[in-house]
């Protein structure tokens, strides 16, 4: 067997490397959960089963997605079927729902029978027998030499072509409706081998399953974990809202890898940084991985002050849907840098890194990164513009436009100097929202914001919403004038905003990533109100 479980061998896909870690490690964990744990040999009796009710080649099939091992079941018996897995979140609107499995061409809904029926989709289910009563030991799980209970053989997989889609996608479409991105089985294969050997997971690892499963990101728990022998954990805790209950779960359930959303990794730096620099996290984590966004240097200086940094490492990573998961990544503080124990510059931006094994990358005149390679999205389905216009050809080789600016450094490392198509002008200048939402984070009693741009009396200007630390209240929260004094000190007048608000919250896209546009819907009218008592108060304090 090759060193990644058979994942990146010419012409080897994915489900090859989870059988062959099955075979290789029957009995090992590989799902645990409150309801129940599944043994390698269990979750592939699970999954056959699936494969069998499907058929060959169901096409693509709709999941009803949360967080339960029936889900990862689902993932993986679709994929061992031939079929192609499309998550539906059943707390979308029913209407939405329907959009997406219609623009799917979903042929049956694994899961729940009521969105089914809702749906309009044959029902298949799913279900996972308690512990004490589904497959154990040799029995009708299966065992290693690949025959079921009884000495029947198990069905073999269906033989797939690496073009074959494995999974469908929905990210935000300017027209404001889902739009499908396709992604083959040649391209998910291609990096489950590369993340196996970035995280460094071993059959000792148990890996927090915190991503929703509508989501990509979810991927990157799943699937490095199953082709490594390692243990996938569902703990409801994780998705309890509270940070203490969180880590609570992580250290009794002895996880050694998390990866999160940087905009929950943010919210989780200021909870542990209100403990002061002797607060530390679990002694059973080694491996953070964060991404979906800049990480905030000012969050990164906080976590360097925490009194085991320099035990874990903070993986940075960065990607996109299109491009499947991660294509480059780069330690910002642990083990793995020059300097274990350094403290970080909170003037210091964090690069997004070097690109993986699998990865090719091209930067244009403009500083544009186009990723190119195996794990490349087959595109919109149905959209044959949209396609063409973010996947161009050059040079004879297909690459995909990620509409992100970049820059490299003398050592390879790439550094995101912003978005091509969200830049905005203020008084003819080029701004970058995530420069001011930067300086915002220096200021010590904020915790989050979002920057963007409005038209105030018919002129582009800069908007700018922000969530207090946590804390932050003792003796006040920061105030809109306040805040805007601090940016004074910091950027030239181009770069302050019109109008500044204190706001409890942010809004967030279903990825979890902080919506800038949404933010602005939802708060404007604050901001306004607060923009008029920060203009009084500065001709009072004038006057």
């Amino acid at each position: 067997m090759s060193k990644n479980g058979g994942v990146n061998r010419p012409g080897s896909d994915l489900l090859d490397a989870f059988e062959e870690t099955a075979l290789r490690w029957p009995g090992l964990t590989a799902i645990e959960s409150p309801t129940c744990t599944l043994s390698y040999r269990q979750l592939t009796f699970y999954v056959r089963q699936l494969a069998d009710a499907l058929g060959d080649r169901p096409g693509p099939v709709a999941v009803s997605a949360g967080h339960a091992p029936e889900t990862v079941v689902a993932l993986l018996g679709i994929l061992a079927a031939g079929g192609a897995y499309v998550p539906l979140d059943p707390a979308f609107p029913v209407e939405r729902q329907r959009a997406m499995a219609a623009a799917a061409g979903c042929t049956a809904l694994v899961g729940s029978a009521e969105q089914a029926a809702l749906l309009g989709l044959p029902h298949v289910g799913a279900g996972l027998a308690a512990a004490a009563d589904g497959p154990a030991g040799g029995g009708a799980g299966g065992t290693a030499d690949g025959t079921a209970g009884g000495g029947a053989p198990w069905r073999p997989a269906v033989a797939v072509g690496p073009e074959e889609p494995a999974y469908l996608l929905f990210t935000s479409g300017s027209t404001g409706r889902p739009k499908p991105v396709l992604t083959p089985r040649r391209a998910i294969s291609a990096v489950v081998g590369s993340l196996r050997g970035l995280f460094g997971v071993t059959p000792r690892d148990r890996v927090l399953q915190f991503a929703s499963l509508n989501w990509d990101t979810c991927f990157e728990e799943i699937l490095p974990t199953l082709v490594s022998g390692a243990r996938l954990v569902f703990e409801p805790e994780a998705h309890s809202g509270s940070l203490p209950r969180l880590l609570r779960a992580v250290e009794r359930r002895g996880i050694t890898v998390l990866d999160l959303p940087t905009a929950f990794w943010h919210e989780l730096v200021l909870h542990l940084a209100e403990d002061g620099p002797d607060a530390e996290l679990p002694a059973c984590l080694r491996l953070v991985v964060i991404g979906g966004e800049a990480a905030d240097p000012a969050r990164l200086a906080d976590w360097s002050r925490l009194a085991d940094s320099g035990r874990i490492r903070l993986l940075n990573t960065y990607g996109c849907t299109e491009t499947t998961l991660i294509t480059h990544a780069v330690d910002l503080l642990g083990p793995d840098t020059p300097e274990p124990g350094r403290r970080w510059d909170p003037a210091e931006r964090a690069p997004i890194g070097r690109a993986l094994p699998h990865v090719e990358e091209l930067l244009t005149s403009e500083g544009e990164l186009l990723i190119g390679g195996p794990a490349l999205a087959a595109g919109y389905p149905g959209l044959p513009e949209v396609t063409a216009e973010r996947f161009t050809e050059r040079a004879g080789r297909r690459w995909f436009r990620t509409g992100d600016r970049v820059s490299r450094a003398a050592d390879g490392v790439l550094a995101h100097r912003g978005r091509i198509d969200h830049e905005v002008k203020i008084r003819g200048i080029r701004v970058d929202p995530a420069e001011v939402e930067a300086a915002l984070g220096t200021h010590p009693r904020v915790g989050l914001a979002a920057v963007t741009a409005t038209t105030l009396a018919g002129r582009t200007a800069l908007v700018a919403y922000v969530v207090p630390r946590p804390g932050a209240d003792r003796p006040a929260p920061p105030t809109s004038e306040e805040l805007l004094r601090h940016l004074r000190e910091l950027l030239p007048a181009h770069l302050v905003p019109s109008r500044l608000a204190v706001v409890p919250e942010l809004a967030r896209t279903p990825g979890g990533k902080i919506d800038r546009a949404a933010s602005h819907l939802l708060h404007s009218g604050t901001a306004a109100t607060a923009s008029a008592a920060a203009t009084a108060a500065t001709a009072a304090a004038v006057g």
